[in-house]
């Protein structure tokens, strides 16, 4: 089992930004999302932990490792799809996953043909081996992209934005693939789609502003906003009135008309009960910073 602790990290950029602001997390094997807008700091924490920048203070321990003091550790046992996996040169997806082998320590010939081969295969382009990787498709890259990150067989995997840009198949099937290769070590998701948090994982964390705003099982996050989620629809120019009046945490057009929802611990008046989604605890969290399970 492997475990990745995260201790009151800090991080503030030279121009003032706070993009890390005393996160601590417990994260063990299996999917872990991390949610949040464009901005919320995810990144920052990426690169934090897998040693492409360093914290103000905090710590951060890999199977009991301080991988700030030896980022070499982690990046041992590290496979990192960034959100911009960078140009791809003119070479076949053979050769460039046996060259990326090397890079990562896989030294042995044989071992290494077997190993690009049999990940090749695991992410379905196979039949593709000798086609130039740049002249792949979007959804092609990032399969790409897990193949690289799984060589050498790492122990924590961290993927950001993945499924940005890809249409809904390609998004399926690279789904999929995430969730096949999380089952014995730690996968972290970081996005800022609710839809793959709740499909792919079994506990997740909020981000805005640098901070953790909520952590848990999504099911149990979903649960605790049973009877508190309120929808009610309404004319467009009505928005700020409502806003106003009430904890609008969403709205919507669904056939031409606007579709609020509203937070609240009692029912208001002329508005109809909501079976909670995970949209609706990702907005609660980010509109209300007070809410708590």
């Amino acid at each position: 089992m492997n475990s990745l602790i995260i201790k009151n990290l800090q991080k503030t950029y030279g121009n003032g930004v706070k993009a890390i602001e005393g996160i601590s997390l417990e994260i063990g094997n299996g999917m872990f999302g991390l949610l949040g807008p464009n901005g919320a700091g995810k990144s920052s924490l990426m690169r934090t932990i897998v040693g492409l920048q360093s914290a103000d203070s905090g710590e951060i321990f890999f199977n009991d490792v301080n991988v700030l003091e030896r980022p070499d550790f982690i990046k041992k046992q590290l496979g990192f799809l960034p959100q911009d996996f960078g140009v791809y040169p003119k070479v076949s997806a053979y050769d460039l996953l046996n060259h990326l082998a090397v890079l990562k320590g896989v030294s042995d010939s044989k071992e290494r043909k077997e190993q690009v081969l049999s990940l090749l295969e695991k992410v379905n382009l196979f039949s593709q081996r000798k086609k130039e990787v740049h002249t792949f498709s979007g959804g092609m890259r990032q399969r790409f992209g897990v193949a690289q990150t799984l060589l050498g067989n790492p122990k924590i995997i961290i993927v950001d934005e993945p499924t940005a840009g890809l249409d809904p198949e390609e998004r399926n099937r690279f789904n999929s693939l995430l969730s096949e290769i999380g089952e014995d070590r730690i996968v972290i998701l970081s996005t800022h789609l609710v839809e793959d948090v709740r499909n792919l994982c079994s506990k997740m964390a909020i981000m805005d502003g640098g901070k953790v705003l909520l952590l848990g099982n999504p099911t149990d996050l979903i649960q605790s906003l049973e009877a508190k989620i309120w929808r009610k629809q309404i004319q467009k120019e009505e928005l700020t009135h409502y806003k106003s009046e009430y904890s609008v945490i969403s709205s919507q057009f669904t056939a031409g008309k606007m579709n609020i929802h509203v937070f609240s611990e009692q029912q208001p008046a002329d508005f109809l009960k909501v079976n909670p989604t995970l949209e609706d605890v990702y907005f609660t969290a980010l509109n209300q910073k007070s809410f708590v399970l």
